[in-house]
């Protein structure tokens, strides 16, 4: 992100960022003066995230596990930006949809973004200070996709969560936004979509003609937090390369 966009003397949480996207928010947001609190269930990734980037502190937590949550985030606070983009994809045909999965996926992608943003958000108008989130959804919440009935449903609910939230939070001075990305080319990404045929079949309804690269996403989620879309909230913004017109 350019170096213009300062988030010095901010606190900021960010959660799944042991990996991809997660990670690289991280790492953007504190090198661009953030204080970052990174949230992650994988301890390893989150050892290995602080070698990287020595400044950042680190939470290691199960986002399912509220009280836990609860205890760690609010002891961590307070914080005046949040990053949720911890989400399981527990892909499965929808006549094989097991409770599990179905329980995992709703815990996750829609009950720890509800959670999480409410311990934050009450800090922040405990505190009297404006904040901003970010919600990392998915072009997934917008079209149909084969085995991701869970999925899909989850990231719409989250989607419509995030434009309750920027209704109810807007009074307190905070904007709540979400980014939903076509594929993206984490480490996994390019493992899951390194079948050219699979890869083919999905690019050819890409106007642009191409996957997301992690930059991408995170240059959004930056301008998104930044007083630069001070006039923001509500809003989804699509990261998709024209999906979504095609």
């Amino acid at each position: 992100m350019e170096a213009h966009l300062s988030f010095r003397g901010r606190r900021a949480l960010v959660t799944g960022a042991g990996k991809g996207i997660g990670r690289a928010v991280a790492v953007a947001l504190s090198g661009a003066g953030a204080r970052v609190t990174a949230l992650s269930r994988t301890a390893a990734d989150l050892e290995s995230l602080a070698r990287e980037c020595p400044g950042i502190e680190t939470l290691c937590l199960d986002l399912a596990d509220w009280e836990a949550v609860e205890a760690a985030v609010g002891a961590a606070g307070p914080f005046e930006l949040l990053v949720n983009n911890a989400a399981v994809a527990e892909l499965q045909p929808f006549l094989e949809v097991t409770r599990s999965a179905l329980q995992r996926s709703l815990d996750v992608n829609f009950g720890a973004v509800l959670h999480v943003s409410q311990i934050v958000a009450r800090q922040m108008i405990a505190q009297g200070v404006p904040g901003a989130i970010v919600n990392v959804s998915s072009q997934a919440s917008k079209r149909a996709l084969r085995d991701h009935a869970v999925y899909c449903s989850t990231k719409s609910a989250l989607d419509m969560l995030s434009k309750v939230m920027a209704m109810e939070l807007g009074p307190h001075k905070i904007r709540v936004n979400t980014v939903n990305p076509t594929v993206v080319m984490t480490d996994m990404g390019r493992i899951n979509w390194s079948d050219p045929q699979k890869s083919a079949a999905m690019i050819d309804r890409i106007p642009l003609g191409k996957f997301a690269e992690v930059d991408d996403v995170v240059n959004s989620i930056l301008f998104l937090l930044s007083d630069k879309s001070a006039m923001t909230t509500g809003s989804s913004l699509m990261i998709d390369g024209g999906f979504l017109v095609s």
